[in-house]
C-alpha cells in the first residue's frame, strides 16, 4: 500500500446460507460501513441455487453501489450481471478468462502465501492478488501467509493485495499497515451480530 490509508473491506459470503434472511444480514452491514466488493463464495456446485443467490445478492450489492464477484464460475458472470470473478487456482486461467470476460470485468487471483503465483498472476491480468490464510488455522495444510509476504508486496508491487483467511482483531490490527484490503466472511457470519463483528475488526486497524 502506497500511504498509511486503512485498509478496504472485502466482503465474502458464509459458504452456505438461507436465501430467506442473509440478504437482509448482508443489507444491514453494507449499510453500516464502507465495503469495498462483496464476493458470492458458496460451497455449493448447484447452478440453480447459486443463480438465486446471485440474483439476491446483485440486488442488494448494486443498491448500496458495490460490486458483486463470484468465486471461480466464470460462466456465471455475464449470465447472472455479476461484475467479475474471484479465481482459486492461482495464475493458470486467468488469461483465459480475462479474454472471456473483457477488460472491464474484476478478476481476482487467491494465491495461497506464494509470492511467485501472486507475481505472475498480477503481470498478466489479475486485478488484485488475494494471499491466507493469513491467521492460525489447522485447515488446509497449514501454510500460513505471513506479514513478510504483505510487508514485500506492498512495498514492491503496485497490484492491489488482499489478507484474508482466519483473522482476528489482533491478526487484523499486525496486517493493517501493509495491506489494502481485509477479506472477511465467515469471521462476521458466523457471530449473532454481522455488524457488530465487522465494527469490533475494523476498530482493530487503527
Amino acid at each position: 500500500m502506497a500511504d498509511d490509508s486503512r485498509p478496504q473491506i472485502y466482503l465474502s459470503t458464509p459458504p452456505a446460507f438461507e436465501l430467506s434472511t442473509f440478504p437482509d444480514r448482508m443489507a444491514e452491514v453494507l449499510d453500516a460501513f464502507d465495503i469495498a466488493c462483496v464476493r458470492l463464495s458458496m460451497a455449493t456446485t448447484d447452478e440453480d441455487t447459486l443463480s438465486r443467490a446471485a440474483d439476491a445478492l446483485r440486488s442488494v450489492s448494486h443498491e448500496a453501489d458495490v460490486a458483486l464477484v463470484i468465486d471461480t464460475h466464470v460462466g456465471l458472470v455475464e449470465r447472472l450481471g455479476l461484475d467479475g470473478v474471484h479465481l482459486l487456482d492461482g495464475a493458470r486461467t486467468i488469461r483465459t478468462v480475462r479474454k472471456t470476460l473483457g477488460p472491464d470485468a474484476i478478476v481476482g487471483a487467491f494465491c495461497g502465501a506464494s509470492r511467485h503465483d501472486g507475481m505472475t498472476a498480477g503481470e498478466i491480468g489479475a486485478d488484485y492478488i488475494s494471499f491466507g490464510p493469513a491467521g492460525d488455522t489447522a485447515l488446509g495444510d497449514g501454510t500460513k501467509a505471513g506479514r513478510d509476504l504483505f510487508e514485500w508486496w506492498s512495498e514492491m508491487i503496485e497490484i492491489p493485495v488482499v489478507a484474508e483467511g482466519a483473522l482476528t482483531a489482533k491478526v487484523i490490527q499486525d496486517l493493517a499497515p501493509v495491506t489494502d484490503f481485509f477479506g472477511i466472511g465467515e469471521e462476521i457470519w458466523r457471530e449473532d451480530d454481522a455488524v457488530f463483528a465487522l465494527g469490533q475488526l475494523i476498530a482493530a486497524m487503527s
